[in-house]
């Protein structure tokens, strides 16, 4: 039970979401021959400095966590694990993790490594409690291991690498502002700045829609610098249009619902999206 409540702290939904992502970064940047040792350790360098930072932001947010009924299970909260455990927890995954992507003497993969924990552990904790921009902020280091990913393969900072990350930031705004809304109450029970709460859930509709636009925009960018095939392009944007679609249907109606249906078809997109980055390069 003990090895759960650990395991838990580190949040693995976010894991598993982050590995789609980096993999799916790696692959975009090998069309032509993949190094299998390199992705398996890749991928294992960045597992253990998102634990790193899950872990960390369970600590800093354990204080809203027990305002709101989805976090105040968790063992910070009911003190089933120790503070300082989950401090020595967080510091040794974060040690492994970086040890690991400093294997690959590629200094801009440890940076993109230490840029994303900085960005969800310190600017992200502060800003989410504060700013209603906390949701942007979040999203670089949401979106930061496609890039590790990429860069672990290319061994350079490129265009192809960049592109893949706006693409993901502008995934996650729609996707957490869907979340703000139907879990609208949680939030505000908790004092949580974010969008729905602070400026009302028409004008989070709103920017749910807009940044839709620009996922879309940002999606031909691969194609347009020859990064992907046109097979990428067609997908991409019937899959960004189905999406804005949904957005435009009901928009008037229930807005926990309407939040609701456009984070479950988030989770749709970025499996589309992340398998296209894998296999666009490879396409016509």
């Amino acid at each position: 039970m003990i090895f759960k409540h650990y395991y838990q702290l580190t949040k693995p939904g976010i894991i598993y979401g982050n590995l789609l992502t980096a993999a799916a970064g790696f692959l975009l940047a090998s069309p032509h021959h993949i190094d299998l040792h390199s992705l398996v350790l890749s991928l294992g360098g960045i597992t253990l400095v998102i634990a790193s930072a899950c872990v960390f932001n369970n600590y800093m947010d354990r204080d809203i966590d027990k305002k709101m009924a989805r976090t105040k299970k968790r063992a910070l909260v009911t003190k089933e694990i120790p503070v300082r455990n989950a401090l020595i927890f967080a510091s040794i995954l974060g040690i492994a993790g970086i040890y690991v992507l400093s294997l690959y003497k590629n200094s801009i993969l440890v940076v993109i490594g230490l840029v994303g924990f900085i960005d969800y552990v310190f600017l992200y904790g502060y800003s989410k409690r504060r700013s209603v921009h906390g949701t942007l902020v979040g999203s670089i280091s949401g979106a930061m291991p496609v890039l590790a990913g990429y860069c672990a393969a290319r061994g350079q900072l490129d265009k192809g690498g960049l592109i893949a990350l706006l693409i993901l930031i502008l995934w996650q705004m729609p996707h957490f502002y869907g979340i703000a809304m139907y879990r609208y109450d949680d939030y505000k029970a908790a004092g949580v700045p974010v969008l729905s709460v602070v400026k009302g859930m028409r004008a989070t509709k709103i920017q749910v829609l807009s940044y839709i636009v620009a996922f879309i925009v940002a999606s031909s960018l691969l194609t347009f610098y020859g990064y992907t095939g046109i097979i990428f392009l067609v997908v991409m944007t019937i899959l960004g249009l189905a999406w804005l679609g949904k957005g435009y249907q009901n928009f008037n109606g229930d807005d926990k619902k309407w939040g609701r249906k456009m984070f479950l078809f988030s989770l749709i997109v970025i499996i589309v999206t992340s398998t296209m980055l894998a296999i666009g390069p490879r396409l016509p």
